[in-house]
């Protein structure tokens, strides 16, 4: 892979990550409840999703789900009823105080932060779908795919982990603000309706009509 079209790759890349999506309400969600260090492992959950979808799109079988409506639309269901639920859960969470330096007693443990974040971008068709437009744009068919592959993905995921890291840090600077059950109410809510909204939206999403 040449220079130029890795910065090219690198600029898109950036795009991509800062694009609110459902890893962005989780990042901050997560941060604000739980505080960027506990929020991290959602954070790389996120990352092995998105690997996932990277690996998925890259070796072609993401071009079946563009191609098969049953195929896509398996996984647009189950991605949507996923956040749905992640977003019902949180509506629904309890509001204890917030301890200044601590995270809540509640909180999730880590193997399941990280499945969570798994979850949310491995189930996502939009993702799938993006990708499987976005990457041949930045890959020479002419050149072995593997090491192309490799260097697109450590670039994404590098960048992605950085904005989420971002989002989660950005979300618990405001925990201060945030530590009284009222406060908790509001913002369990309002992202737990996030998400709702997210996953709703998925059940929208249209598989784009195979080329002629």
């Amino acid at each position: 892979m040449d220079l130029q079209t890795w910065l090219a790759f690198f600029f898109a890349a950036w795009i991509i990550a800062v694009s609110p999506g459902s890893g962005a309400v989780l990042s901050m969600s997560h941060g604000l409840r739980y505080g960027l260090r506990q929020a991290s492992p959602t954070i790389w959950g996120l990352q092995l999703g998105l690997l996932l979808v990277l690996v998925v799109a890259g070796v072609g079988v993401g071009s079946l789900l563009a191609a098969s409506a049953w195929a896509f639309n398996i996984v647009k269901v189950v991605g949507a009823l996923y956040l749905i639920y992640l977003g019902f859960s949180q509506w629904r969470s309890s509001a204890g105080p917030l301890a200044a330096d601590s995270a809540p007693a509640a909180a999730l443990s880590v193997r399941h932060r990280l499945l969570t974040g798994f979850l949310t971008n491995a189930t996502n068709p939009k993702g799938i779908i993006f990708m499987v437009a976005v990457l041949p744009q930045f890959m020479a068919p002419s050149r072995p795919l593997a090491p192309q592959l490799l260097i697109l993905a450590v670039t994404m995921l590098a960048i992605d982990a950085t904005v989420m890291h971002g989002y989660a840090a950005g979300a618990s600077a405001l925990r201060r603000l945030m530590r009284s059950p009222r406060a908790l109410r509001i913002q369990n809510r309002i992202f737990g309706g996030l998400l709702m909204a997210v996953g709703m939206g998925l059940f929208f999403v249209q598989r784009s009509a195979p080329a002629a």
